[in-house]
């Protein structure tokens, strides 16, 4: 029997709470399929006051006042009866009742699901084991979503990102900060230092007690995973929970993610100045005090002025609604965290991070083809033998893959090849090789010829189940291969269930300039005369400055011994300019 390693999720902010619920929604959804990856890493067995087994994530979101909408905070999985509390007041009683937030198709169709599937305990239990999902009977709900067959149209309607959740949470997973607005102009959680200051006082013991009792039902906690906005104030708060992660339970791994949306509504220039601002002070400080820090964003660049957004030459994405970009980039994490979950073989958050973050590179960079274009019945050689000149990825970072051979680590995953039998036996006739990693291994290596390289592959698929969007093109079928004819115009197109998916977590020389060109925007902003309100919370300019210092450092790090002289000769000179 393998060993259990579990995680215990943190997602920070809005944007990586919509990027969480699609990825806890695809966990969801793949866990009938349990002979690979291992759903007990992410999710705890309950039970309720009636005795009925629950499967909730091992989760801390917190969010920002007015951000939940339909969802109660406490969640209905034990909710208790508050209308029978006995009031003592013998006066008058005036009562002022809001109006409930209205509920899109999907969770209309969820609730009338969920009342409708009720099952029998002792049926319950004799199932649950090949199952992981809420209260309500997961087969019962996922089987009947797919069977409805319905493409809920929600891009219209998802306001937030509990609109689209089709799971269950923990009462001791929402956490709410007061203190500022999710929507208006007033009380917005926008600069750094003001997420630093807020997480003190009632809020730092909120979130201590929620995080012990995760912690405490955990036999072998392997350690975090931090979903964070990199571009508000949740930027300040990250860091400053990752400080307290890495202090509390030192040597359990914490994998940092920083999660930027491609478009910001409404944005003023004086928002765009702070965004900047609080990527560059986040990415120092959250790489600091994590294992590995890994920015997720669809943006063309984490500067005032982005290149366009990333496209994908088999998705057709809208990147100006969250729920389409937090749903590309779900799919990714859920190939890039693989390896953590697997049932045999798996690496643990502290490996991962050990294998990619030599020489103090706390900072790697996130690609996948998001689909791999695999033709139906085809191999793994023939697929990647079409990408024999380029690589079939896009960046995940907003950092270029810089090329030229050079890379210093990378970890690979090939998620949803199914056949690995027919790969092996096609293999041996092409190449003489043994097995899907060693035809990935030697792929890239064609590439890359040095550096640390490990590959994971794993057949079974994400499954995209209601409400994930369908954000694919006409070239794919309903199991996301590549059709060798297009569909005719006006047919019917079933949607996408599942995508294969190639990812990569990388470390090198390409990150170096990237950094430095971070530092340098940001280096180049009078704060004090463009942005004088943004210091007035914190950071003091003097750690201010230091952190633009470490960022530059950090970048250095990354940089090529045998061609490094030309490479940073720019930072060098301007550094003498100062």
């Amino acid at each position: 029997m393998s060993l259990c390693r579990e995680v215990v999720t943190l997602q920070l902010g809005h944007y990586s709470n919509f990027v969480g619920t699609h990825w806890w929604n695809l966990q969801d959804a793949s866990n009938e399929d349990l002979s690979e990856v291992n759903p007990d890493v992410l999710f705890r067995e309950g039970r309720t006051a009636g005795g009925q087994v629950t499967f909730t994530p091992r989760l801390v979101s917190m969010d920002l006042k007015g951000s939940l909408q339909t969802l109660r905070q406490e969640g209905s999985l034990y909710s208790t009866d508050t209308d029978s509390a006995t009031v003592s007041w013998e006066g008058d009683i005036m009562v002022h009742q809001e109006s409930p937030a209205s509920k899109n198709p999907f969770l209309q169709d969820l609730d009338t699901l969920e009342t409708g599937a009720v099952l029998a305990q002792e049926d319950f239990e004799s199932t649950y084991q090949a199952q992981c999902s809420a209260a309500a009977g997961p087969d019962s709900v996922n089987r009947q979503l797919e069977r409805m067959a319905r493409c809920y149209a929600l891009e219209g309607s998802v306001r937030v990102w509990s609109d689209f959740l089709r799971i269950h949470l923990h009462p001791r997973t929402v956490a709410v900060i007061h203190q500022y607005n999710h929507d208006g102009e007033a009380h917005r959680l926008e600069a750094f230092g003001q997420g630093e200051t807020v997480l003190q006082g009632s809020v730092l013991e909120d979130l201590e007690d929620r995080l012990h009792f995760f912690i405490e039902e955990c036999d072998s906690l392997q350690g975090f995973q931090v979903l964070c906005d990199l571009n508000n104030g949740f930027s300040g708060l990250g860091s400053k929970v990752t400080e307290m992660l890495q202090d509390s339970y030192g040597g359990k791994g914490i994998l940092t993610w920083g999660m930027a949306p491609v478009t910001q509504p409404n944005a003023t220039a004086m928002q765009e100045l702070y965004q900047v601002m609080n990527a560059a002070l986040g990415m120092v400080h959250m790489a600091n005090h994590s294992s590995a820090f890994c920015p997720l964003t669809l943006r063309g660049g984490l500067g005032r002025r982005p290149g366009r957004p990333v496209a994908f030459p088999h998705l057709a994405y809208d990147p100006s609604l969250w729920y389409h970009s937090s749903a590309v980039l779900a799919l990714a994490l859920d190939a890039l965290t693989a390896p953590c979950r697997l049932r045999q073989n798996s690496i643990p958050l502290w490996q991962m991070a050990d294998m990619l973050t030599g020489s103090g590179r706390k900072v790697v960079a996130a690609y996948g083809a998001v689909p791999l274009p695999i033709m139906q019945g085809a191999t793994l050689p023939d697929a990647l033998s079409h990408c024999a000149d380029a690589l079939p990825w896009k960046p995940l970072s907003s950092c270029p893959d810089g090329g030229g051979g050079q890379c210093y680590a990378q970890l690979l995953t090939l998620r949803g090849l199914e056949d690995r039998h027919r790969v092996r036996s096609v293999v041996r006739a092409l190449h003489s090789l043994h097995s899907g990693e060693e035809v990935l291994a030697s792929y890239i290596s064609s590439f890359y010829p040095s550096g640390t390289l490990a590959v994971n592959l794993v057949s079974a698929p994400s499954r995209l189940t209601p409400p994930f969007p369908q954000v694919f093109g006409p070239d794919l079928d309903a199991q996301g291969w590549l059709q060798s004819q297009q569909p005719p115009p006006g047919s019917v197109r079933p949607a996408v269930s599942s995508a294969p998916v190639l990812t990569c977590l990388q470390s090198g020389p390409a990150l170096g300039p990237w950094l430095a060109e971070l530092q340098r925007a940001v280096g180049a902003l009078n704060v004090r005369r463009a942005a004088p309100s943004y210091l007035s919370q914190g950071p003091e300019m003097a750690e201010y400055q230091e952190a633009l210092e470490q960022l530059h450092l950090l970048a250095r790090c990354y940089r090529d011994d045998s061609r490094g002289a030309a490479h940073f000769s720019s930072d060098e000179d301007e550094d003498s300019d100062d």
